[in-house]
C-alpha cells in the first residue's frame, strides 16, 4: 500500500474513502456524502471529542464529504483543501442552494433582516460563502438577503467570480487580528491560514498547513546572507512558520509573538525566532 497524508486522506483501519480501494488497508470503504457547512466557523478535530486538538477550521459555505456520521460528530474531508477532520454533526447541512457570492472584508453581521438597527444573528468571515436571492435598501445602506431570510451589508460581499488582485493586501487587511492557532478565519487566524485564505481571495486554492505550503505553493529560490533580493508577496519558511513578505524588507504573519496578525522586519524576525526554531527553512514566489 503507498503511503497516505492522513491529513489529506481519509482512512482509518476500520472506514476509508472509497477513491482510497486498493490504496489504503481499512476494513470498510464508502463513498462520502456531499454537505455544507451551515456555522459560523466550525472547527475541524483530531478526534470525536470537544476536547480534542483543533486542526484547522471550515467556514460558512464550505463544502465536504461525510464518510461517517454517528455520536453527534461527522468525519468528513473539506473539499477545497482536502484536509480530514471530525466537526460537530449540527455544523453541518445540506448544500440546499448555488452560493453566489463570498464575504470580502474580514469579518461582518448577519441580521434578522434588512436593517443594522436589529439585534445580530451572527457574524461571518472573510471567504464565507452566501447564496443571495434579493437585494434591499434601509434608510440609504444596502443588504444582500440570503434564502434565510437574514441580511448581510452588500458592501462586504463580492460575486464568487469577482477576484482580489493581490493577495498581499488581502493579508494586510487582517492586520490585529488575534492569533489562533488552527485558526482561518477573520474572527482568529495562524500563519498558514492567513496566507492560505488571503491567496484563495485571488482565486488560488493552496494547501493548509505550513510544511504543505512550503512545498508546493510557487517557485522554490536561494537567497543570500543578507536576504537581498526578496520582493512583495514571497513567502519565508521556517520549522511550522511562514510569513509574506510586503516589500524586500519586512512582512506580515500571524505569530505566537504577539498573539497577532502583525509587521515584523526580516532581519528582526530572524534574529529573534532564531534561537528557539532557527534560521528559515526555504522561501518560495508564488
Amino acid at each position: 500500500m503507498t503511503a497516505r497524508d492522513a491529513r489529506l486522506h481519509a482512512f482509518r483501519s476500520d472506514l476509508a474513502d472509497a477513491r482510497l480501494k486498493g490504496e489504503v488497508a481499512a476494513e470498510r470503504f464508502v463513498a462520502g456524502r456531499p454537505a455544507r457547512i451551515t456555522a459560523s466557523v466550525a472547527d475541524l478535530r483530531k478526534a470525536p471529542r470537544p476536547d480534542a486538538g483543533v486542526n484547522t477550521q471550515t467556514l460558512f459555505g464550505d463544502d465536504v464529504l461525510v464518510f461517517e456520521d454517528t455520536e453527534g460528530w461527522a468525519w468528513v474531508q473539506a473539499e477545497r483543501d482536502g484536509y480530514v477532520g471530525y466537526v460537530a454533526h449540527n455544523m453541518i447541512g445540506a448544500r440546499e442552494h448555488a452560493p453566489t457570492h463570498i464575504v470580502s472584508v474580514p469579518r461582518t453581521f448577519l441580521y434578522p433582516g434588512a436593517d443594522l438597527r436589529f439585534p445580530i444573528g451572527g457574524q461571518l468571515s472573510m471567504g464565507s460563502t452566501v447564496t443571495v436571492i434579493r437585494s434591499a435598501e434601509t434608510r440609504g445602506t444596502h443588504y444582500a438577503l440570503l434564502p434565510s431570510g437574514q441580511a448581510i451589508i452588500a458592501g462586504h460581499l463580492r460575486p464568487i467570480a469577482e477576484l482580489a488582485e493581490d493577495y498581499v493586501t488581502v493579508a494586510e487587511s487582517f492586520l490585529g487580528t488575534p492569533y489562533l492557532w488552527g485558526g482561518v478565519s477573520g474572527f482568529g487566524i495562524d500563519c498558514s491560514g492567513l496566507v492560505q485564505l488571503a491567496m484563495r481571495m485571488t482565486g488560488k486554492d493552496v494547501l493548509r498547513d505550513s510544511d504543505m505550503q512550503a512545498a508546493s505553493i510557487g517557485t522554490p529560490f536561494e537567497l543570500g546572507a543578507d536576504y537581498s533580493g526578496l520582493r512583495r508577496g514571497d513567502l519565508v519558511f521556517w520549522k511550522g512558520h511562514v510569513a509574506v513578505m510586503t516589500d524586500a524588507d519586512d512582512m506580515i504573519h500571524a505569530n505566537g509573538h504577539t498573539m497577532l496578525v502583525s509587521r515584523e522586519g526580516l532581519k528582526e524576525a530572524v534574529e529573534r525566532i532564531g534561537y528557539l526554531y532557527g534560521g528559515p527553512t526555504g522561501f518560495r514566489r508564488p
